[in-house]
Formats: structure tokens, C-alpha cells, sequence
């Protein structure tokens, strides 16, 4: 009896106990592979979904994660329809990191050259490290969000005036995240602007005798109930890019990466992403706290096809959960 009891422990528990293991392995991987495939989904059908979908695209490259480790889980289950599953899955994420949009060079002659910064300065909060680093960046023109009462009023002061650095200035002022500012070396004339639930100021600058439409962008974020009011804040900003004509710049915290459809759209307008033309076409710009390790780029600089960019970098701001971004920009003549 005891020699039955030992063989018993010694052989058929364990068989019982790996088969156990691997059926919840490949459960595990089919829960895993099944949230990807969604995301991937709606990603390969052009659309946002419904959360927590487009919050999940932000960070679509980093999916390459959880489908690794769905197919290492479908292997040690030895589960074959899940290693096809996995396998097919890693190689749409991966062709979906691929950047998206035009990225040909412009054919006219270059007649401008301007440095363009923006940043999302968090309710305020990063204003201080913000005048610095714009000190020491020297943009042209300059776009800062969530500038609220206190930072409009910082940044006056210390950059404007008709004797100071940026001369010329469009901002919509208000409290916490509604506050957006757009200041210029260059003259500007006042835009009306696109609506939206947090101020997004324009204007037309004059750079170097050629008129050049700008535009902050500042849509609400996709949160869960909010999905509507960020869609349609969006598609107000490519209202913008498509009916508009000349060089235009529309720069700041879209709330969107290029994974969102919503963002796409704004892009297929007419509008490039000058971190992409400038080779940085995945360098996360959020949360600032994670990057670059893990993060999404959300902050852009996009351009009509009348530009060429250079070189792209975003520097760190402290007190804000946003990098800046700033692009070296070519303005070309069309011919």
C-alpha cells in the first residue's frame, strides 16, 4: 500500500498538475491575445472604438509586451492554434509601429528658417523650469498650454513687451487647463482661432515677408465619457488644416498619437508630423515621468508640405507631466 501511495505521488500527481498548469496558461494567453487582437482590431479598421480602446492605442507600440508574453505562455501550453495566434499578432503590431503619413521633401526654394517650441506646462505648474529652457532654446515662436492666469502673466514678463524677446503674442486667457498662449519674434494678426472646451488661439505670422497660418492645438483628452467631445475637437482641428491655404503650423498637446484615427484625419489633411520628418517619428512626449522608457507621442509640431524639418528634441520641463517638443523648421517657396 505505502509503495502504491509513493508511485502515485511520485508519477501520476505531477502529470495531473502539468496538465492543470498548461490549461491555465493557455488561458492566460488567450485572455492576453484576445485584448491585443481588439486593440489591434479597431486599429487595422481605422477606428477608435470605445474605451478603453483609444486609451490602449496610445501606447500601441508597447502592445509588442503582452503579445511576447502570449506567445511564451502558448509555448509552454504547447497550445498551437495560440503560437499562430501570437505569431500573427506581433507582426501586426509591428507593422503598425511603422510611422504613419507623407514624409517627401518639399520642392521649392527655402526662404525661411525658424525654431518652433511647444509644451503643455500642467495647470501652470512647469512655468518656472519652462522660461529657462526657452531662454536657452531660443524658438521663433513659441506655443504653451494649460497656461493659465498665472503663467500668461510669468511669461509676459519675463519675454514680452514690444522691447522683449517675443514681441507679438494670441492667448486665450482662463484658469487651469483652459489658459493657451502663443507668442512670435514674428508679427502676428489675430485668428479667430479654433473652439474648443480649453482655449486653442491662431493668428497668420509674418516670416520673412510670407504669411504663415498658426494654430495651437489643445483638444479635451479621450477619457471615459468624453470620447464624443474629443473626437469632434479633433475633427475641428482638421476642419482647420483642410479648408485653410499656405504654410501652416498647428502645434501643441493633441491628446492623440498617431495610432488614433482621430489624430490620422488631422495628418491626411494635408499636415505632416515634423517629428517624424525629422527622424523622431516614436519619441514618447507623455507622461514625462515615464519616458522614454514607456510613453506615447502625444505633443506634435505638424506642418503643411511647405516645410522641411531639420532636427526635432524634447527637452524635460519639471513640475509638468509633458516633454516640450522643438523642431527646426525650413519655410519653402512653392513654385
Amino acid at each position: 500500500m505505502d509503495t502504491a501511495a509513493a508511485e502515485w505521488t511520485g508519477s501520476e500527481r505531477p502529470v495531473g498538475g502539468r496538465r492543470t498548469g498548461r490549461v491555465v496558461e493557455a488561458w492566460a494567453a488567450g485572455l492576453l491575445l484576445a485584448g491585443v487582437s481588439v486593440v489591434i482590431g479597431c486599429r487595422a479598421a481605422d477606428s477608435d472604438g470605445i474605451t478603453p480602446v483609444p486609451q490602449l492605442l496610445a501606447f500601441l507600440p508597447w502592445l509588442l509586451a503582452p503579445t511576447g508574453l502570449g506567445l511564451l505562455l502558448a509555448l509552454l501550453a504547447r497550445w498551437r492554434v495560440g503560437m499562430v495566434w501570437a505569431v500573427l499578432s506581433l507582426g501586426v503590431v509591428a507593422w503598425f509601429v511603422e510611422p504613419y503619413g507623407k514624409s517627401s521633401e518639399p520642392s521649392g526654394t527655402p526662404v525661411a528658417e525658424l525654431r518652433v517650441m511647444t509644451s503643455n506646462v500642467e495647470f501652470g505648474r512647469g512655468t518656472g523650469a519652462l522660461i529657462p529652457v526657452v531662454r536657452r532654446e531660443k524658438p521663433d515662436i513659441l506655443f504653451v498650454e494649460e497656461c493659465e492666469y498665472g503663467c500668461s502673466r510669468a511669461l509676459r514678463d519675463a519675454f514680452g513687451g514690444s522691447d522683449g524677446v517675443y514681441p507679438y503674442r494670441e492667448a486665450v486667457e482662463g484658469a487651469g487647463s483652459d489658459g493657451s498662449v502663443i507668442m512670435s519674434r514674428f508679427p502676428l494678426t489675430g485668428g479667430e482661432g479654433v473652439r474648443g472646451t480649453m482655449g486653442m488661439p491662431g493668428a497668420v505670422a509674418d516670416v520673412r515677408g510670407h504669411d504663415v497660418r498658426l494654430q495651437l492645438a489643445h483638444p479635451m483628452p479621450p477619457l471615459p465619457g468624453q470620447l464624443g467631445v474629443w473626437r469632434r475637437e479633433l475633427g475641428e482641428l482638421r476642419d482647420y488644416a483642410a479648408h485653410g491655404s499656405g504654410p501652416t503650423i498647428m502645434a501643441g498637446d493633441f491628446n492623440a498619437s498617431q495610432d488614433h484615427a482621430a489624430f490620422r484625419r488631422v495628418l491626411d489633411a494635408g499636415l505632416r508630423d515634423s517629428a517624424r520628418l525629422a527622424g523622431d517619428p516614436r519619441t514618447p512626449s507623455w507622461p514625462a515621468r515615464t519616458t522614454p522608457t514607456l510613453g506615447a507621442q502625444i505633443d506634435h509640431v505638424l506642418v503643411s508640405e511647405d516645410f522641411s524639418a531639420n532636427e526635432a528634441t524634447f527637452p524635460r520641463i519639471t513640475g509638468t507631466d509633458h516633454r516640450a517638443l522643438v523642431v527646426d523648421l525650413t519655410l519653402h517657396q512653392r513654385r
